[in-house]
């Protein structure tokens, strides 16, 4: 099974070889928990002073019993303001992700009809439906940069996946994580997402649903929560994406600035232990043998507890011929898996992040992703100058 080693290990997959690339220069509601006292984010206070796009509530919740008034009354108001990334607001609002909410959140689904894009663009035949595999216990010492996204929706918890990444304003240092742009933005129909948070290694020792509901946070969440005090996507997906159908697909990315929950002077990265260098214009599929995708699938048969990979050889999807051609391998990961990182060798042997799950057919036999180009490294570019001097 290919591991995604710790910092001061190898980084590469150590059971399954990768080969390396051709030489070339991707609900339901749950319970609320306890009160507890909270503090704004950064982000809350720079968007409510933004000067550009709609106003923000003044009142935007900082407590879960606030949070509990809220939802009843401006919350349905969500989808007519905070529009753009200026807009970004998500206060944390201490100990509202507890493990039982965390275990009852459901998938983020973003669907296409199975066949859909064979004739548009440039795309291969559809892959063969890959099983994916159950990733080694424990998670933190297989996929160390690897976690779950958490966030509220108008419809309640709702999960995606996320990857820890590496940083150039902060080498070492990073509190970078990638995800799908549909994991934090509804897209041309909505707003902004809430209460977004990050656990990596979530479930660390891969305890079933069951077993999750009463377990201590030191076992499901080992490093912590982390809670995006800013979040970045691209003005494609906000503007053009889709719940189902794959309408931004192909610019279907984001990146979040997390801070832990209770405080603390490490960054993620060294609390982790590991990132993941982001390579922006990978090779094109044909010139890749090997890619895999690593993600915590949360709808039918699976139940979000557990991380799952697939590893196959890649081919092309196109929905759109005047956008990026995108990535797609065979796989039977579900929603959840979304947002979920994409893995392959650089020429130099090192294991990069190139792509995200965004999305999939409605029989899961397959999975498809953006390629990272242009736009995808203008969003990374903005997000790590904008904390590059904190």
């Amino acid at each position: 099974m290919p591991r995604i080693r710790p910092r001061i290990r190898r980084s590469a997959f150590a059971a399954v070889a990768v080969t390396a690339l051709v030489a070339a220069s991707a609900t339901a509601c749950g319970p609320d928990g306890d009160s507890a006292d909270a503090k704004p984010s950064q982000a809350a206070t720079a968007a409510s002073s933004a000067t550009t796009g709609p106003r923000l509530p003044s009142d935007l919740p900082t407590s879960l019993q606030e949070l509990r008034k809220w939802k009843q009354g401006d919350w349905k108001k969500w989808d007519h303001w905070a529009r753009q990334a200026a807009d970004f607001a998500n206060p944390v609002i201490k100990d509202l992700w507890k493990p039982s909410r965390m275990s009852e959140a459901k998938d983020s689904p973003n669907q296409v009809p199975t066949g859909v894009g064979q004739d548009q663009g440039v795309t291969d035949p559809a892959p063969a439906r890959k099983q994916a595999q159950a990733v080694p216990t424990p998670y933190h010492a297989n996929a160390a940069p690897v976690g779950k996204v958490f966030f509220d929706s108008p419809s309640g918890p709702m999960v995606c996946s996320g990857t820890v990444v590496e940083d150039p304003a902060h080498p070492g240092k990073s509190d970078l994580v990638w995800t799908a742009g549909h994991c934090v933005h509804s897209g041309a129909k909505g707003g902004w997402y809430r209460n977004i948070a990050f656990v990596p290694s979530y479930n660390d020792d891969g305890l079933s649903a069951a077993q999750t509901q009463n377990a201590p946070e030191s076992e499901v969440a080992p490093y912590g929560v982390w809670w995006a005090d800013w979040a970045q996507t691209s003005s494609q997906w906000i503007s053009t994406g889709a719940e189902t159908g794959g309408s931004g697909s192909p610019y279907d990315f984001a990146i979040l600035h997390v801070k832990p929950e209770n405080g603390g002077g490490k960054s993620l990265q060294e609390t982790v232990g590991a990132a993941l260098p982001v390579w922006f214009d990978a090779p094109s599929a044909t010139a890749m043998s090997s890619l895999g995708a690593w993600g915590y699938p949360a709808a039918p048969p699976y139940d979000g507890q557990r991380m799952f990979d697939c590893v196959d050889k890649p081919g092309r999807l196109s929905l759109d011929p005047a956008a990026p051609t995108e990535y797609r391998i065979g796989c039977s990961m579900t929603g959840g898996s979304s947002g979920g990182g994409w893995f392959t060798k650089e020429p130099n042997g090192q294991l990069a992040l190139v792509s995200n799950t965004s999305i999939g057919p409605s029989d899961n036999s397959w999975l498809a992703g953006p390629h990272l180009g242009s736009v995808a490294q203008g969003v990374f570019d903005s997000i790590s100058k904008k904390f590059a001097n904190q």
